[in-house]
């Protein structure tokens, strides 16, 4: 049984875990480096620990300072969340030969689907569709892959062996471009997973982007939640998720989960997993990779299907069986998730940093949001991105976007650009409402088209900066013993009762 956890990460993913563990009675252990000192999941935390500067090199990806506040603390787990350690085979080995439980899947599955040309051979083996493609689990020279690429055709993608995320890809649609990508898919590969093994796949064009979100206990029960339409993505990164799909029938939906959970169980698989496929547009559909981690969009699932992800990762951890059969899983409304990135759609999505000097969060019937941001907040160029998730619940497809339309526009995030304008955009685009969309949907039937009125960006500014200094003012006033409101209408009812 799980007493006391470390949560190994930072953002909105950390306060996710933190309020899991507090609504099971566990102990959250918080760690933070220096430019997140402030953050929320450190504060809503019992404890928490410094682990190093700003650099995520110096702080989230040194898994020997997780261990060691793990030790010190007395968490008996260690929960990684997605991104930095999550998928670090080696990181979760140490983690149990430090007596400590790893919240995630056994290291050898992490290792056997973290390298995506073993996992590819895996998968044949299981029985798994496979999008045509070649490569090897050693390296591949350069001149092996050039001669390799006619046999599958153009256009194709260049890939990195050793990671996902879309870090490590390159389309290529002739044979004249495919020296430069590999080159710099290479060079990607290497800064971001150590190891610039790349391997070649067809590129399905029109394709959508579908996963499969798994459950699995160490009792050898594996269930799917359903799909996610994961297809508007930018340079492979998806922006918005949705779950159902609008593109994925019962029997498609069937199909898909039992290919998905036959593939989870050749690898002894358990904890959460996802499962990513390519569907074409004759709805055949071909293993991607499959991640061995919390996935971001994991909220839509939670929303249409009632089960807490990141709860049963915890109670898998304890050696408990799984709560549910299949059976129990029934897909109930409609979920979409918008990620709200600090960039700026009016200028290629170039990273904004700064600090948040206003900030109204929406709220209402069927409005969630996990941030990791508040009022005051430093975005630095740090860490990834990503803000905020919003996700809404719907009965319908049309209710969720026209709900998901209304949370966007109470959105207000102040003092940096965001993707704020981009996703609101999108709610209103015809094709996009009509479900008329592939991965490619972006770059070929979408254009952002908001333009920025310099003088009214002025005077937004110059507003945002009064209030905080209003705010300021206001915090100055009170911390110095000044009388708030509140305690001046107490004083005046208390007088009033005196007197009657």
């Amino acid at each position: 049984m799980l007493k006391k956890v470390l949560v190994a990460n930072r953002g909105e993913i950390a306060v996710r875990i933190v309020r899991a563990c507090q609504e099971l009675g566990l102990d959250a252990v918080a760690v933070y480096s220096e430019a997140d000192r402030m953050a929320p999941h450190v504060r809503m935390a019992q404890e928490a620990y410094t682990i190093g500067p700003a650099q995520a090199t110096e702080s989230y990806l040194r898994g020997d300072r997780m261990i060691e506040v793990a030790k010190k603390s007395g968490a008996d787990s260690i929960h990684p969340g997605y991104g930095f350690l999550a998928e670090n085979a080696d990181f979760a080995e140490a983690v149990i030969a430090a007596n400590l439980i790893w919240v995630g899947p056994p290291p050898q599955a992490i290792r056997l689907m973290g390298d995506k040309v073993m996992a590819r051979s895996i998968m044949a083996q299981a029985g798994v569709p496979l999008v045509p493609g070649i490569g090897k689990s050693g390296q591949m020279t350069d001149a092996e892959l050039l001669a390799a690429a006619p046999q599958i055709g153009f256009p194709l993608l260049v890939k990195a062996a050793a990671g996902g995320g879309g870090k490590g890809m390159r389309n290529v649609y002739r044979a004249e471009d495919l020296p430069e990508a590999i080159r710099t898919a290479r060079r990607e590969a290497q800064s971001a997973f150590g190891d610039d093994r790349v391997y070649l796949e067809k590129f399905i064009e029109n394709a959508r982007h579908i996963e499969i979100q798994l459950l699995g206990d160490e009792h050898g029960n594996v269930i799917h939640l359903g799909e996610r339409e994961c297809s508007i993505q930018r340079r492979h990164q998806k922006l918005i998720e949705e779950a159902p799909s609008p593109v994925v029938d019962e029997e498609l939906r069937q199909k898909m989960g039992a290919i998905a959970v036959a593939a989870a169980r050749s690898v002894n698989y358990c904890s959460a997993g996802t499962m990513e496929f390519v569907l074409d547009k004759d709805r055949n559909f071909y293993f991607l990779e499959m991640n061995t981690r919390l996935q971001v969009e994991h909220p839509v699932t939670e929303m249409v299907t009632g089960v807490d992800i990141v709860k049963e990762m915890l109670r898998i951890a304890s050696g408990r069986k799984l709560r549910y059969e299949q059976d129990d899983i029934r897909v109930k409304g409609w979920a979409i998730e918008c990620r709200i990135l600090a960039e700026d759609p009016r200028n290629n999505f170039m990273p904004s940093i700064g600090r948040i000097i206003g900030l109204t969060n929406p709220t209402g019937p069927g409005v969630r949001l996990d941030s990791g941001i508040y009022f005051g907040s430093e975005v630095t160029p740090y860490y990834d991105s990503m803000l905020a998730k919003l996700i809404v619940l719907g009965e319908t497809r049309g209710e969720a976007i026209l709900r998901m339309r209304r949370a966007l526009e109470e959105f207000r995030i102040t003092g940096l650009a965001t993707t704020i304008p981009l996703h609101i955009q999108l709610m209103n685009s015809t094709r996009f409402q009509a479900g008329q969309f592939d991965t490619g949907f972006l770059e070929n039937h979408f254009s952002f088209n908001q333009t920025s009125n310099p003088a009214s960006i002025r005077v937004a500014a110059v507003a945002a900066t009064l209030m905080a200094h209003q705010r300021n003012q206001q915090a100055i006033l009170l911390h110095q013993g000044g009388t708030s409101p509140w305690r001046l209408y107490g004083r005046r009812e208390a007088l009033d009762r005196r007197l009657r």
